[in-house]
């Protein structure tokens, strides 16, 4: 078995990991990032195709939670982790959101002010700007329903960089803070599962545990194996709200870890408008009326993804339907949940078992959302709308929506997520928090959390500018 020594040990390269292993570099810490995925060339494939999501998604992007119902999602797998496969859409965590997890989590140092610093922190570094000129029609559309209704709508910005005819290239880890990392002198291996972390067994009675590294298995590009022994001062587990619990609970880590996942779940509708929606990029615009509980916006609308949307549906639909597919744009609501999941690590399984679960009153949001999207889609021009809703039928007017109050079911339902936050969270309250307020495990003198499993709760927002945020406090205060 070959061995390796480094300072600090990354386990995860998404938004924790990556602005974790940047900072620390820059700061003249010997780094080494693992990753279980590949590196993967941004311009490879297209963005949001198959032969994406057969390289850069965990499962091809077929996991679910189980529950009634239970809920898709999807996690990157590559270097870079989810930022190479998000939409790139960027919002700070709202200051009051923050406060109430101060308190209700005893976090130290942690206010909006201090999370506004740190944000700014991670824009001046990865680049955060709005669309140059007008936004793909798709977008447009959302605005439109909301001036009609009196909604209150934004563009929100994304971590893109524009070139003078206004093209974009999103800012992924793999283009902005990994690229940094490797200059300061750290390493990253790509094709690398960490199997588990290593325990020192000959600590003094009475003092923290500490972890002496990891055991890996690394794939090589000709397909053979090769275990690995990587010994390590401090370890920083950055591998995502489902991947994180699952090393640490393979590992024996398991005081108030797994507990407490928070998503957004989201219900979706397929609408078809009288002329050709652009579909080359994902909608920028966001309905804000009822944020942060509930949120309306676009999601992806290429040719795979509309025969997904319609066939959720379960509606009948005829072939001239997909003849027509550039007239069809997926949108969708999303909900804070009062409910919650958890993860569990199975002995012999590389994947956790997840579990959510909805309460009636996420079900009821869930259905308010629908129909307001049903409302907004009218307004803005829709002529039909196809619900992710078994049996939810065709709705054409605003008076066929009534219907959808009955129809939305935990049996009926088609519901996913990409945003998992909260399975480690952050906290003094060692009742609740499996990691301190600055992502130290409890109970561990060398072993962290840095990633979207510390904050407390799902944010009502993407959640990527929080997650980065939030690392930078965190790489700050261990180097301090």
């Amino acid at each position: 078995m070959r061995s390796i020594a480094t300072e600090v040990l990354v386990v995860g390269s998404g938004a924790g990991g990556a602005t974790t292993a940047c900072r620390l570099a820059e700061a003249g810490r010997q780094v080494l990032v693992v990753e279980e995925g590949p590196w993967v060339d941004r311009d490879r494939h297209e963005p949001f195709s198959l032969p994406e999501m057969a390289s850069q998604y965990r499962h091809r992007g077929g996991a679910a939670a189980l529950g009634l119902p239970p809920i898709a999602y999807a996690e990157g797998r590559c270097v870079g982790g989810s930022t190479e496969i998000n939409s790139g859409l960027w919002h700070r965590l709202p200051g009051d959101l923050a406060e109430g997890w101060r308190r209700e989590y005893r976090i130290d140092e942690f206010s909006s002010a201090v999370l506004d610093a740190h944000a700014a922190n991670v824009e001046a570094d990865v680049g955060v700007a709005s669309i140059p000129g007008a936004p793909p029609r798709s977008s447009e559309l959302l605005e439109d329903g909301a001036e009609r209704l009196g909604w209150r709508s934004m563009e929100f910005p994304r971590v893109f960089a524009y070139d003078e005819r206004g093209r974009g290239t999103k800012q992924t880890m793999t283009r902005t803070l990994l690229p940094r990392a490797l200059a300061a002198g750290a390493e990253v291996l790509p094709d690398t599962r960490v199997a588990r972390l290593l325990v020192d067994r000959d600590r003094p009675r009475g003092t923290r545990s500490r972890t002496t590294g990891a055991r890996a298995r690394v794939t090589h590009p000709d397909g053979a194996t090769e275990e690995v022994r990587i010994d390590a001062e401090h370890v920083f587990v950055c591998g995502g709200a489902i991947q994180s619990p699952n090393l640490l609970q393979r590992s024996g880590v398991r005081r108030r870890i797994g507990r407490g996942l928070k998503l957004h779940p989201t219900i979706k509708v397929a609408a078809r408008f009288p002329e050709p929606v652009d579909h080359g990029d994902v909608p920028m615009h966001r309905i804000t009326e009822f944020s942060p509980h509930l949120t309306i916006g676009g999601s992806i609308s290429r040719r795979g993804h509309v025969a997904m949307a319609l066939a959720e549906s379960g509606a009948v639909v005829d072939e001239a339907a997909m003849e027509h597919w550039e007239d069809i744009a997926v949108y969708y609501a999303a909900i804070r949940s009062e409910g919650s999941g958890a993860v569990v690590a199975v002995p012999g399984l590389e994947s956790p078992v997840v579990a959510y679960h909805l309460t009636p009153g996420d079900m009821s949001r869930l259905t308010r959302g629908l129909v307001h999207l049903g409302e907004l889609l009218l307004a803005a021009g829709a002529l039909e709308l196809y619900p992710s809703v078994i049996g939810g039928g065709v709705a054409r007017r605003p008076a066929d929506l009534h219907a959808w109050w009955d129809r939305v079911t935990p049996s009926t339902a088609n519901l996913m997520t990409i945003h998992l936050t909260s399975s480690i969270r952050m906290g003094e309250d060692r009742r609740r928090a499996g990691a301190d307020s600055f992502g130290r495990v409890h109970g561990w003198a060398n072993l962290y959390v840095n990633d979207a499993s510390l904050l407390p709760d799902a944010p009502g927002v993407n959640p990527q500018a929080g997650i980065m945020a939030i690392a930078d406090r965190n790489a700050a205060h261990f180097l301090s």
